[in-house]
Protein backbone atom coordinates (compact mmCIF):
# COMPACT_ATOMS: atom_id res chain seq x y z
CA UNK A 1 0.00 0.00 0.00
CA UNK A 2 1.18 3.34 -0.68
CA UNK A 3 1.17 5.95 2.23
CA UNK A 4 -2.17 7.80 2.70
CA UNK A 5 -1.89 11.94 2.86
CA UNK A 6 -4.90 13.70 3.69
CA UNK A 7 -4.11 17.48 3.93
CA UNK A 8 -6.08 20.44 4.63
CA UNK A 9 -9.13 18.85 3.93
CA UNK A 10 -8.70 16.51 1.26
CA UNK A 11 -6.14 13.64 -0.04
CA UNK A 12 -3.08 14.51 -1.76
CA UNK A 13 -2.81 12.16 -5.62
CA UNK A 14 0.48 10.21 -5.37
CA UNK A 15 3.40 12.26 -6.27
CA UNK A 16 1.21 15.81 -6.31
CA UNK A 17 3.39 18.40 -4.78
CA UNK A 18 2.57 19.60 -2.30
CA UNK A 19 6.03 21.63 -0.44
CA UNK A 20 6.03 25.32 -0.61
CA UNK A 21 9.59 25.83 -0.96
CA UNK A 22 9.10 29.40 1.75
CA UNK A 23 7.06 26.82 3.92
CA UNK A 24 8.99 26.98 7.88
CA UNK A 25 8.55 23.46 8.11
CA UNK A 26 10.18 22.90 5.36
CA UNK A 27 13.11 25.57 5.52
CA UNK A 28 13.89 25.55 8.91
CA UNK A 29 11.72 22.59 10.28
CA UNK A 30 9.23 24.85 12.36
CA UNK A 31 6.61 22.66 13.77
CA UNK A 32 5.47 19.67 15.68
CA UNK A 33 4.34 16.14 15.28
CA UNK A 34 3.62 13.09 16.32
CA UNK A 35 3.84 9.33 15.75
CA UNK A 36 -0.08 7.14 16.14
CA UNK A 37 -0.06 3.54 15.90
CA UNK A 38 -3.60 1.91 14.97
CA UNK A 39 -5.09 -1.08 16.71
CA UNK A 40 -8.06 -2.58 15.39
CA UNK A 41 -8.23 0.02 12.83
CA UNK A 42 -8.57 2.41 15.95
CA UNK A 43 -5.68 5.24 16.34
CA UNK A 44 -4.43 4.11 20.02
CA UNK A 45 -3.73 6.82 22.63
CA UNK A 46 -5.13 9.32 20.38
CA UNK A 47 -6.16 11.68 23.11
CA UNK A 48 -3.00 11.51 25.12
CA UNK A 49 -1.26 12.15 21.63
CA UNK A 50 -3.02 15.47 21.18
CA UNK A 51 -2.24 16.78 24.70
CA UNK A 52 1.59 15.94 23.80
CA UNK A 53 1.07 17.58 20.60
CA UNK A 54 -0.64 20.36 21.91
CA UNK A 55 2.39 21.06 25.17
CA UNK A 56 5.11 21.02 21.85
CA UNK A 57 3.11 23.61 20.44
CA UNK A 58 3.21 25.43 23.11
CA UNK A 59 6.67 24.99 24.34
CA UNK A 60 7.65 26.04 20.57
CA UNK A 61 5.37 29.14 20.72
CA UNK A 62 2.89 28.35 18.19
CA UNK A 63 -0.92 28.89 18.62
CA UNK A 64 -2.65 25.59 19.34
CA UNK A 65 -4.10 23.71 16.32
CA UNK A 66 -7.60 22.71 15.66
CA UNK A 67 -8.32 19.53 17.36
CA UNK A 68 -11.25 18.61 15.55
CA UNK A 69 -9.34 19.19 12.22
CA UNK A 70 -7.17 16.84 13.50
CA UNK A 71 -9.01 14.20 14.22
CA UNK A 72 -10.77 14.50 11.04
CA UNK A 73 -7.81 13.49 9.64
CA UNK A 74 -6.97 10.38 11.62
CA UNK A 75 -10.61 9.12 10.61
CA UNK A 76 -10.20 9.82 7.01
CA UNK A 77 -6.94 8.38 6.74
CA UNK A 78 -7.44 4.70 8.31
CA UNK A 79 -11.67 4.98 7.11
CA UNK A 80 -9.48 5.10 3.64
CA UNK A 81 -7.16 2.28 4.54
CA UNK A 82 -9.61 -0.04 4.53
CA UNK A 83 -7.63 -1.65 7.54
CA UNK A 84 -4.01 -1.49 6.37
CA UNK A 85 -3.15 1.19 8.10
CA UNK A 86 -0.16 0.51 10.95
CA UNK A 87 1.04 3.89 11.61
CA UNK A 88 -0.37 7.57 11.46
CA UNK A 89 2.28 10.30 11.50
CA UNK A 90 0.48 13.86 12.14
CA UNK A 91 2.33 16.71 11.34
CA UNK A 92 1.35 19.99 12.10
CA UNK A 93 3.96 23.25 10.76
CA UNK A 94 4.20 26.93 10.62
CA UNK A 95 3.14 28.03 6.72
CA UNK A 96 4.87 30.06 4.43
CA UNK A 97 7.00 33.06 5.49
CA UNK A 98 9.97 34.98 4.88
CA UNK A 99 13.21 32.93 4.61
CA UNK A 100 15.43 33.05 7.92
CA UNK A 101 14.10 32.72 11.11
CA UNK A 102 10.98 34.92 11.89
CA UNK A 103 8.05 33.32 11.28
CA UNK A 104 4.85 34.48 9.35
CA UNK A 105 1.51 35.29 10.26
CA UNK A 106 -1.14 32.87 9.26
CA UNK A 107 -2.54 29.26 9.88
CA UNK A 108 -0.94 25.75 10.84
CA UNK A 109 -1.08 23.03 8.32
CA UNK A 110 -1.80 19.75 9.43
CA UNK A 111 -1.08 16.65 7.48
CA UNK A 112 -2.14 13.09 8.43
CA UNK A 113 -0.29 10.36 6.58
CA UNK A 114 -0.83 6.91 6.88
CA UNK A 115 1.23 3.81 6.28
CA UNK A 116 1.02 -0.04 6.37
CA UNK A 117 3.70 -1.79 8.42
CA UNK A 118 4.33 -4.83 11.51
CA UNK A 119 5.74 -5.00 14.83
CA UNK A 120 8.37 -7.03 15.37
CA UNK A 121 8.38 -8.85 18.23
CA UNK A 122 12.22 -7.90 19.03
CA UNK A 123 14.33 -5.49 17.85
CA UNK A 124 18.53 -5.40 18.03
CA UNK A 125 20.57 -1.81 19.14
CA UNK A 126 24.08 -0.33 19.13
CA UNK A 127 25.79 2.37 21.64
CA UNK A 128 26.43 5.37 18.97
CA UNK A 129 29.52 8.09 20.04
CA UNK A 130 26.43 11.01 19.95
CA UNK A 131 24.96 12.27 22.81
CA UNK A 132 21.28 13.50 23.62
CA UNK A 133 21.57 17.49 24.89
CA UNK A 134 19.28 17.19 28.12
CA UNK A 135 19.76 21.58 27.76
CA UNK A 136 18.28 21.74 24.50
CA UNK A 137 15.53 24.36 23.78
CA UNK A 138 13.75 21.17 21.98
CA UNK A 139 14.34 18.69 24.71
CA UNK A 140 11.34 16.48 25.06
CA UNK A 141 9.55 18.06 22.06
CA UNK A 142 8.56 16.33 19.19
CA UNK A 143 9.48 18.51 17.14
CA UNK A 144 10.14 18.27 13.39
CA UNK A 145 13.75 19.55 13.33
CA UNK A 146 15.45 16.35 13.11
CA UNK A 147 18.34 16.10 11.35
CA UNK A 148 20.24 14.93 14.17
CA UNK A 149 17.78 11.70 14.66
CA UNK A 150 18.25 10.80 10.49
CA UNK A 151 22.07 11.70 11.03
CA UNK A 152 22.13 9.00 13.31
CA UNK A 153 19.42 6.59 11.93
CA UNK A 154 21.60 6.54 9.26
CA UNK A 155 24.39 5.67 11.64
CA UNK A 156 22.50 2.96 12.78
CA UNK A 157 21.21 1.27 9.49
CA UNK A 158 24.70 1.20 7.91
CA UNK A 159 25.74 -1.44 11.33
CA UNK A 160 22.27 -3.68 10.45
CA UNK A 161 20.86 -2.56 13.68
CA UNK A 162 17.43 -1.37 14.34
CA UNK A 163 17.75 1.43 17.09
CA UNK A 164 20.60 3.13 19.02
CA UNK A 165 21.34 4.08 22.68
CA UNK A 166 22.30 7.47 23.45
CA UNK A 167 23.75 8.81 26.69
CA UNK A 168 23.31 12.27 27.63
CA UNK A 169 26.23 15.07 28.46
CA UNK A 170 26.45 13.52 31.58
CA UNK A 171 26.78 9.97 30.54
CA UNK A 172 23.40 9.01 32.20
CA UNK A 173 21.43 6.70 29.73
CA UNK A 174 19.12 8.69 28.34
CA UNK A 175 16.74 7.36 25.09
CA UNK A 176 16.69 5.30 21.58
CA UNK A 177 16.85 7.98 18.65
CA UNK A 178 12.56 7.10 18.75
CA UNK A 179 11.98 5.66 21.65
CA UNK A 180 12.21 5.37 25.24
CA UNK A 181 14.52 2.26 27.23
CA UNK A 182 13.52 0.50 30.08
CA UNK A 183 15.81 -1.88 31.55
CA UNK A 184 15.26 -4.85 34.09
CA UNK A 185 17.66 -5.51 37.05
CA UNK A 186 17.97 -6.01 40.56
CA UNK A 187 14.39 -7.56 40.27
CA UNK A 188 12.71 -4.55 39.15
CA UNK A 189 12.42 -2.34 36.13
CA UNK A 190 13.42 1.06 35.48
CA UNK A 191 13.39 3.83 32.81
CA UNK A 192 15.51 7.09 32.76
CA UNK A 193 13.61 10.16 34.10
CA UNK A 194 12.74 12.99 32.23
CA UNK A 195 15.60 15.33 33.46
CA UNK A 196 17.51 12.98 31.92
CA UNK A 197 16.68 15.14 28.84
CA UNK A 198 14.74 11.81 27.26
CA UNK A 199 11.03 11.99 25.17
CA UNK A 200 8.28 11.58 27.68
CA UNK A 201 6.58 8.82 25.80
CA UNK A 202 2.95 8.11 25.33
CA UNK A 203 4.06 3.96 25.49
CA UNK A 204 6.47 4.52 28.33
CA UNK A 205 3.56 5.97 30.61
CA UNK A 206 1.38 3.73 29.72
CA UNK A 207 3.98 1.39 30.59
CA UNK A 208 4.43 2.80 34.02
CA UNK A 209 1.01 3.29 34.88
CA UNK A 210 -0.29 -0.16 33.57
CA UNK A 211 2.78 -2.01 35.17
CA UNK A 212 2.32 -0.56 38.70
CA UNK A 213 -1.29 -1.06 38.35
CA UNK A 214 -0.41 -4.49 37.64
CA UNK A 215 2.13 -4.63 40.70
CA UNK A 216 4.65 -5.33 39.06
CA UNK A 217 8.34 -3.71 40.16
CA UNK A 218 8.14 -0.65 37.89
CA UNK A 219 9.44 2.51 38.28
CA UNK A 220 11.05 6.06 37.09
CA UNK A 221 14.78 5.91 38.41
CA UNK A 222 16.24 8.45 40.47
CA UNK A 223 18.41 10.85 38.33
CA UNK A 224 22.07 9.39 39.18
CA UNK A 225 20.92 5.73 39.14
CA UNK A 226 21.25 4.85 35.75
CA UNK A 227 24.84 6.00 33.98
CA UNK A 228 25.63 4.53 30.35
CA UNK A 229 27.97 2.22 32.06
CA UNK A 230 24.97 0.18 33.03
CA UNK A 231 24.70 -1.10 29.73
CA UNK A 232 27.56 -2.96 30.77
CA UNK A 233 25.41 -5.25 33.07
CA UNK A 234 23.49 -5.62 30.01
CA UNK A 235 26.22 -7.38 27.93
CA UNK A 236 27.33 -9.24 30.73
CA UNK A 237 23.64 -10.45 30.80
CA UNK A 238 22.76 -9.41 34.38
CA UNK A 239 20.19 -7.21 33.34
CA UNK A 240 18.01 -7.28 30.25
CA UNK A 241 16.50 -4.22 28.30
CA UNK A 242 13.51 -3.40 26.28
CA UNK A 243 12.40 -0.62 23.71
CA UNK A 244 9.10 1.15 24.06
CA UNK A 245 7.39 3.47 21.41
CA UNK A 246 3.95 4.01 20.01
CA UNK A 247 4.78 1.68 16.86
CA UNK A 248 7.61 -0.52 19.22
CA UNK A 249 4.77 -1.04 22.26
CA UNK A 250 6.48 -2.78 24.58
CA UNK A 251 9.79 -4.56 22.26
CA UNK A 252 12.68 -6.74 24.06
CA UNK A 253 16.01 -6.36 23.01
CA UNK A 254 17.66 -9.46 21.51
CA UNK A 255 21.13 -7.92 20.85
CA UNK A 256 23.02 -4.74 21.96
CA UNK A 257 26.46 -4.63 20.16
CA UNK A 258 26.72 -7.79 18.03
CA UNK A 259 26.07 -9.65 21.24
CA UNK A 260 22.87 -11.95 21.28
CA UNK A 261 20.38 -11.37 24.80
CA UNK A 262 18.03 -12.95 26.60
CA UNK A 263 14.65 -11.74 27.29
CA UNK A 264 13.87 -10.24 30.67
CA UNK A 265 11.20 -12.86 32.28
CA UNK A 266 9.51 -9.22 34.10
CA UNK A 267 10.18 -6.79 31.13
CA UNK A 268 8.03 -10.11 29.28
CA UNK A 269 5.10 -9.91 31.98
CA UNK A 270 5.09 -6.32 31.51
CA UNK A 271 5.00 -6.45 27.43
CA UNK A 272 1.55 -9.08 28.19
CA UNK A 273 -0.21 -6.58 30.94
CA UNK A 274 0.90 -3.86 28.14
CA UNK A 275 -0.85 -5.79 25.41
CA UNK A 276 -4.02 -6.91 27.70
CA UNK A 277 -4.71 -3.69 28.84
CA UNK A 278 -4.20 -1.41 25.16
CA UNK A 279 -6.76 -3.96 23.80
CA UNK A 280 -9.02 -3.03 26.65
CA UNK A 281 -8.36 0.52 26.66
CA UNK A 282 -7.97 1.33 23.33
CA UNK A 283 -8.07 5.22 24.32
CA UNK A 284 -6.54 5.57 27.86
CA UNK A 285 -7.25 9.18 29.89
CA UNK A 286 -4.43 11.39 29.70
CA UNK A 287 -2.70 11.40 32.78
CA UNK A 288 -3.88 14.19 35.37
CA UNK A 289 -0.23 15.43 35.77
Amino acid sequence: MSTLVWMEGRFLKPGEPTINPLSHGFTVGDGAYETISVRHHEPFAVSRHLVRLHHTLERLGLPPVDEAKVREGIARVIDAGEGSIFRLRVTVAVGSGPLGLERPVGPLIVTVAGSAGTRPPSCSVIRVPWRRNEYSPLVGLKSISSGENAVMWAFVQSRAADEALLANTREMLCEGISCNVFIERGGEILTPPLSSGCLSGIARGLALEWGAEAGLPVRIAEDDELPYEVLEEVLDKRAFLAMTSATRNIQAVNNLDGLNLDRGPLLAQLHEVYEERADREPDPAPASS
